[in-house]
């Protein structure tokens, strides 16, 4: 298991449907080492604290399998232009085994820090996490805590308004970490799983919250 990828983001309007609204889910990838405080990456902000970071959602992971699964779903829902300029050429994300039921032909995975994510990970799906997870690096501890939810910003981002749908069907949330302790990350390095009380995975604690998404 590793980070593939670091992304950092600043607050910044985003257009939806004729109205501008704050929001800092564009990340890009940046060059390591980078500080990760109890509150988040250095150079990493979040537009709207009621529902992104803090101490128990301070850095958001994703893994980096579903990215081509999401790109063929821009491609068959008519997914409009990145808003963010990414570099579409900046990850080697496979497929994942179901995504591509539709019949339409895989494209290029989506870059890192589409999704939003601090860390593009590699290795570790939502089925396989818990909270309470542990995933220890060579200088810091991330402590898994919840699944993230998805919004109408990001809708607005994937291109398409069955995007939040799609990830509840999916189960292809990624999830958020706490800080325990603070250090420092570099793209590219390998982590180890410490696996918490297992009680509540990833998945199962999306699943109890995904209805909303499907009304």
């Amino acid at each position: 298991m590793r980070v593939t990828h670091i992304n950092t983001g600043t607050a910044r309007p985003l257009r939806i449907e004729g109205r501008n609204f704050l929001s800092a889910i564009g990340k890009t990838p940046v060059a390591g080492p980078v500080r990760v405080t109890a509150l988040g990456l250095a150079g990493d902000e979040q537009a709207d604290p009621s529902v992104h970071g803090g101490l128990s959602k301070a850095v958001y992971a994703y893994p980096s399998e579903p990215l081509t699964w999401w790109a063929t779903q821009r491609q068959i829902h008519g997914g409009a232009a990145d808003l963010f300029g990414h570099d579409a050429t900046a990850t080697d994300s496979p497929a994942p085994s179901d995504g591509n039921a539709s019949g339409h032909a895989p494209g290029p995975a989506l870059p890192p820090g589409f999704m939003g994510e601090n860390l593009s990970l590699r290795g570790l799906l939502e089925p396989d996490t818990w909270v309470g997870d542990t995933l220890h690096f060579a200088d810091c501890v991330l402590r898994v805590t919840e699944p993230r939810q998805p919004c109408f910003k990001f809708n607005a981002v994937m291109g398409f308004a069955q995007a939040s749908k799609a990830m509840a069907q999916s189960g292809f949330c990624g999830f958020y970490l706490a800080v325990q302790p603070p250090g420092s990350l570099r793209a590219g390095e390998t982590f180890r799983l410490v696996p918490g009380q297992r009680s509540l995975s990833i998945s199962q604690a999306f699943a109890s919250k995904r209805w909303k998404h499907l009304r």
